[in-house]
């Protein structure tokens, strides 16, 4: 399992919450993050996944 961050924020730029989640890889990390930010309501909010390295694999505004 490798770490990735998740972040949401308010319009404003206040942060909401940080996280880290743990997935296999960028795949299922897009697949099952997209489930974990719905059933946490920030779906509707600015939000990112980043991977350890940086990358960027969800972002929504």
């Amino acid at each position: 399992m490798k770490p990735y961050k998740f972040t949401a924020f308010e319009p404003t730029g206040e942060l909401i919450i940080e996280e880290t989640w743990e997935y296999e890889n960028d795949d299922e990390a897009k697949q099952k993050g997209e489930v974990n930010i719905e059933e946490k309501g920030f779906s509707n909010k600015t939000h990112r996944l980043v991977n350890s390295a940086g990358k960027l694999v969800l972002f929504h505004v």
